[in-house]
């Protein structure tokens, strides 16, 4: 789900039909709609301005930011919903990259220090599971560390352990308006065709405190869901991204598919892949069904 500044405001993301900006306050009521359903944990974005935006994502910690408050307004309504959050520099930042950038060049451990502020202040506002998506080397043992440390050690991290630079998240950047302004992210992301950087990178993940391993993006990496499902013993999630559900939507309008059973079809292969956990656009208008 995706949350913007101010009152009053539902706005749809042009390329992904039927998924919503919400104001905090519509929001609410659209997550009232979701829990009647029997949706019981929801994924947060933030859409910030451009004018709030800088090199060191300083607006991502800032006490009363927009973002923070709308965490803290959703668990204060809905205390029995699982609230998850995403940790990265780019709905933040100027340079629209998940790490500080100097030069040209992506410096890892300044990052950590902001994803560290970010994921604390996240957690104090309700965060239940903390979603690092930068990609940074060792930002979950960091993050792990901070918030034990701070008395957050209920607080879940799903560390998004095998993100791919990938041609599927498009849509996603629309509804953030948070694409890079320069280059692209294959410094940090990884290469579509390592397979066998999803095993060390799962491995670190572990040793460093994450308790769930996310692969992204879910459909055409149904193989690497499978591989760490079948050599981790903790919960493999899988982000069926925009682009995935962009792509049905599509098809579906043009009636070249019916969109409903491709959906399903989708998921049920990342669930017989072994995701144990899926994120999804399609929650929602599937909810009765799944």
């Amino acid at each position: 789900m995706f949350v913007v500044e101010g009152t009053g405001i539902k706005s749809e993301v042009s390329s992904m039909p039927g998924i919503y900006r919400h104001s905090t306050d519509l929001l609410l009521e659209e997550i009232k709609e979701l829990q009647d359903l029997g949706i019981r944990a929801i994924d947060l974005f933030p859409n910030y301005a451009e004018h709030t935006k800088d090199r060191l994502a300083s607006e991502s910690y800032r006490e009363d930011t927009f973002y923070l408050k709308a965490l803290t307004a959703v668990k204060e309504k809905f205390p029995d919903i699982t609230l998850m959050t995403d940790v990265a520099m780019d709905p933040y930042s100027s340079d629209g990259h998940d790490g500080v950038v100097v030069n040209g060049e992506i410096l890892n451990d300044p990052t950590l220090e902001i994803l560290g502020k970010m994921s604390i202040a996240q957690a104090k506002a309700g965060a239940d599971i903390i979603g690092p998506s930068d990609m940074m080397d060792g930002r979950v043992g960091h993050i792990r560390q901070l918030l034990d440390e701070a008395g957050f050690s209920n607080t879940s991290i799903m560390s998004y352990t095998a993100k791919y630079a990938s041609a599927f998240y498009g849509p996603f950047r629309d509804a953030l308006e948070s694409a890079p302004k320069f280059g692209d992210k294959k410094t940090y992301q990884m290469n579509p065709g390592n397979k066998r950087e999803a095993l060390i990178e799962a491995q670190l993940d572990l040793e460093e405190g994450a308790d769930f391993l996310m692969v992204k993006p879910a459909l055409s990496y149904l193989d690497i869901i499978s591989l760490l499902n079948d050599n981790f013993d903790i919960p493999v999630a899988a982000y069926n991204v925009s682009g995935e559900y962009a792509m049905v939507k599509a098809a579906d309008r043009n009636g070249w598919l019916d969109g409903r059973k491709i959906a399903l079809e989708i998921l049920l292969s990342i669930k017989r892949a072994g995701a144990k956990v899926i994120l999804t656009y399609f929650a929602k208008e599937l909810a009765g069904e799944i």
